[in-house]
């Protein structure tokens, strides 16, 4: 008699869910767009947070993201690749973004893209989403780097995509959800803050309207110049081939070196603006940006250049400059452009070595001096003393040269 074989039944395989790398900072929009995700799109999120200076409480990003479900949660540490990579190059080339802005928030955006799209491939994820608005510049930034690093992974930008369309539907869909409401979110819309090492900008509420001063609450890194010391406070930055390696001449990471600037310049007043500025996208928005630290490094490195570098090489970083900034505030840091441009910027950079010094007051700063082995500055050619390096015959021929050139 044959005995009949009993075949197991094969385990159903479980199918694995798709995963999303959100830009997450444990805060009210941010745990909106993780919920968001995981209802429209069944997917596993991951939330990841790249410090790179700003306010951070790992404690609360972990437990917002816990309460959402989330299982992966990475937080890491870019505060030096941030300044060395990122801010450093910025300020050898002087970037100012409509003659004033000096691209705090432009310059954070293709990091974090970068480490975004770097975490997707390492855990498969096949797609990438920001809490960027649909109005503002950083959809750009952000995507431009996702495309550049990843352009076979998915981008999904809720907020062009959504039904919620204001702030109440916002607080709703949160209320529905039990996702925590800070108690200044409710009701009206917050002013909308970025901050970075670098940065603090602010925006919204009773900054939209120009004709009203900005309060003086909403400053986060600077004192009024009314309640700065009445006494000047004093600090040298030394610098190595065209970056700043040290303050009142103690070697400091890059990442300690703008924390120590940003401390000293902010209690002395130094670095606010109130900016208008034109967006990539075609709107005008007017914002108060805190720069403490990057001022003085702005200052004190074209004084370093004034001393170090000739003036063809100068011009020639002026002239390129407007444009290069340009290029970082619309998002195209990774673009052939802006890396064509960073050449010419560092063409030089290696002469650029010496010391600055800077006083701050009520939130001015001056050059007080500057110290290098250059030779690109001569005392003898300059001196009102009568000396045998300098020719005055040169002088007469130079005058007639360009004088030709006027009647060209």
């Amino acid at each position: 008699m044959l005995q009949e074989k009993v075949v197991p039944k094969a385990k159903k395989k479980t199918k694995k869910k798709n995963k999303i790398v959100l830009a997450y900072s444990g805060g009210l929009d941010t745990s909106i767009i993780l919920k968001w995700l995981q209802e429209n799109y069944n997917s596993e999120v991951i939330a990841y947070t790249a410090n790179i200076g700003q306010e951070i409480n790992k404690s609360k990003i972990i437990k917002n993201a816990k309460r959402l479900g989330v299982k992966n949660i990475i937080i890491e540490d870019l505060k030096n690749t941030f300044v060395k990579d990122y801010v450093y190059p910025m300020i050898r080339g002087h970037a100012l973004y409509e003659g004033t802005y000096l691209l705090g928030t432009s310059i954070a955006r293709p990091l974090i893209a970068k480490r975004q799209i770097a975490i997707a491939k390492k855990f498969k994820a096949f797609a990438v989403s920001h809490g960027a608005t649909g109005k503002g510049n950083d959809q750009v930034r952000f995507e431009l780097g996702y495309y550049y690093f990843g352009p076979k992974v998915k981008v999904i930008a809720p907020w062009r995509i959504w039904k919620l369309k204001s702030r109440t539907d916002l607080i709703r869909y949160a209320k529905k959800n039990k996702i925590p409401i800070p108690k200044d979110k409710k009701g009206a819309p917050p002013f909308s803050v970025d901050d970075n090492l670098y940065h603090t900008s602010t925006e919204g509420k009773v900054l939209e309207d120009p004709k009203k001063q900005a309060p003086e609450y909403i400053y986060q890194r600077t004192v009024s110049p009314e309640k700065a010391p009445n006494k000047p406070s004093y600090v040298t930055i030394g610098f190595k081939k065209g970056d700043p390696v040290s303050v009142n001449n103690k070697k400091l990471s890059p990442a300690k070196l703008l924390q120590k600037l940003n401390m000293v310049a902010g209690k002395n007043g130094v670095g606010r603006i109130d900016l208008v500025e034109n967006r990539f996208i075609g709107i005008k928005s007017r914002g108060i940006y805190e720069t403490p630290g990057g001022t003085l490094l702005m200052v004190a490195h074209r004084a370093m250049e004034s001393v170090t570098l000739d003036k063809q090489t100068m011009h020639k970083k002026d002239e390129i400059m407007p444009k290069y900034a340009e290029l970082i505030y619309n998002g195209f840091w990774y673009s052939k452009a802006r890396f064509k441009l960073q050449k010419i910027v560092d063409t030089k950079k290696n002469q650029v070595n010496g010391l600055v010094k800077l006083k701050l007051y009520k939130g001015n700063v001056t050059i007080v001096s500057r110290q290098s082995r250059s030779k690109a500055y001569s005392v003898k050619k300059v001196s009102f003393e009568e000396n045998k390096s300098f020719k005055r015959s040169k002088v007469e021929r130079f005058i007639s040269s360009a004088s030709r050139k006027l009647r060209a």
